[in-house]
């Protein structure tokens, strides 16, 4: 298994939206969003490339999430407003702007919601096309929890990790005493530590 590096990785945040929110039913939305709050304060901290991209901002998926604006202002501000495509990767639009963040790196980080739909195509499809994926459970969800296992099981088949934020944390920075775990460490306090016990 390959160790993802901060240098030849990209993050992609699907569909955090206010609407799409309470579509995921199986995880707390508390948890959802300080994962994801988490995933965009690394990217920022690492200086990782990210891509935002949301779904008919205009029906019931509503807005992206007022945090990805506040935490990722430029990347909110340059999101791919997608029509209705259930896999990302198919879009044209998000497609090149994804492989112009990416400027090369192969290793990709993915989160979104929901898993049953929003996650699960586009991973595989870049799986396919030769990219290395996990995707960040807790940063993310779905209807129910046979939707999300049986997302899970679906990606992984075709080669896409699963991952949670403090595995992926740790393989990103490889030590907390270094400088970029310095830098990781308080947000894991701010986001995740903290907020220990809240959710099962």
């Amino acid at each position: 298994m390959k160790q993802f590096k901060k240098e030849d990785t990209v993050m992609l945040l699907v569909d955090h939206q206010v609407g799409t929110l309470n579509f995921s039913a199986n995880r707390p939305h508390e948890m959802i969003i300080s994962r994801t709050r988490a995933l965009a304060r690394f990217a920022k901290a690492l200086d990782i490339p990210v891509v935002l991209t949301s779904s008919q901002e205009d029906q019931a998926q509503g807005m992206l999430l007022q945090d990805l604006q506040e935490l990722l202002p430029e990347e909110y501000a340059n999101r791919v407003k997608r029509a209705g495509i259930t896999n990302a990767w198919d879009d044209e639009e998000y497609k090149a702007a994804v492989l112009k963040a990416a400027n090369g790196r192969k290793n990709v980080i993915m989160a979104g919601l929901t898993h049953d739909v929003c996650i699960v195509w586009p991973s595989m499809s870049m799986q396919e096309e030769g990219f290395d994926v996990q995707v960040v459970m807790d940063a993310g969800g779905s209807p129910t929890q046979i939707a999300d296992d049986i997302a899970k099981q679906t990606w992984e088949s075709k080669g896409v990790r699963t991952t949670s934020i403090n595995q992926l944390a740790s393989e990103m920075v490889h030590s907390w005493a270094s400088e970029d775990g310095q830098k990781v460490l308080p947000i894991l306090f701010e986001e995740v530590f903290s907020k220990i016990g809240q959710f099962a």
